[in-house]
């Protein structure tokens, strides 16, 4: 541990704290993936912190191990190059961004399942909702059941982070080969990097079910990217790019 970089040892030790307290809460019957994880801003769930404290929450044991590996890969790469308090900047925009971008989706989503139910539907899912899934229920009719989910289940992980972690690795070192499971042959970062993208907004657009924020993997490379090209711009980082 002493030879890991401050900002991403600190990084690392919060997401473990923080998902052992989840367990510790739980036997006080607190749910601290629901208070700290980010709400649709829509739902009374919501609150502006959690576009903060939800990067530091995860749901399962292989949720929290691919992200802190990767962090722990790449983020000390690039905290080593660029320094503790930018590399810090870098991840905490480029979650936030993601939380943004999710938000952004989520309502989208909220917009068109809504567009044609009745008031009074609606009405019931935004008073009821969030109580109904904290009692582990859900509305009979699939409509409101599936506007309640997209209101009040939280996003959380550091994946929007993380992702953009692995940006910046592939537009600092686009030409690093890298072996990726179950590939049997190396690749280049910026190979890695374009081919998670696309694999991320494919697995977004088209509408998939498989409980994982591809549109806030998404925003976190998109902020990531953005920053990496306003620095450039300023003159504050140099180096290859994609």
């Amino acid at each position: 541990m002493d030879k890991i970089p401050t900002v991403t040892k600190n990084l690392l030790a919060i997401n473990i704290v923080m998902f052992l307290a989840l367990f510790a809460a739980e036997r006080w019957g607190i749910d601290l993936n629901d208070l700290l994880g980010l709400h649709l801003f829509a739902s009374s769930e919501f609150y502006p912190f959690q576009l903060v404290t939800y990067m530091f929450m995860h749901a399962s044991l292989t949720h929290i191990f691919f992200n802190m590996f990767a962090l722990y890969m790449f983020g000390r790469v690039l905290e080593h190059v660029w320094g503790p308090k930018r590399f810090l900047i870098y991840y905490i925009v480029a979650g936030i961004g993601a939380g943004l971008l999710q938000e952004a989706v989520g309502f989208l989503r909220y917009s068109s399942i809504a567009d044609g139910m009745s008031p009074e539907s609606i009405s019931i899912v935004l008073n009821e909702g969030a109580a109904a899934l904290q009692r582990h229920m859900n509305f009979v009719d699939s409509r409101m059941a599936e506007l309640n989910l997209v209101l009040n289940v939280p996003t959380v992980g550091a994946s929007g982070a993380v992702y953009a972690i692995l940006l910046g690795f592939g537009m600092l070192f686009p030409n690093e080969r890298m072996f990726v499971f179950p590939l049997p042959f190396p690749i280049k970062a910026k190979y890695f990097v374009i081919g998670y993208a696309i694999i991320e907004l494919y697995l977004g657009t088209t509408g998939t079910r498989d409980g994982v924020a591809h549109f806030a993997h998404l925003g976190g490379m998109l902020f990531g990217f953005m920053l990496i090209m306003y620095w450039r711009k300023k003159g504050r980082i140099g180096g290859p790019y994609v």
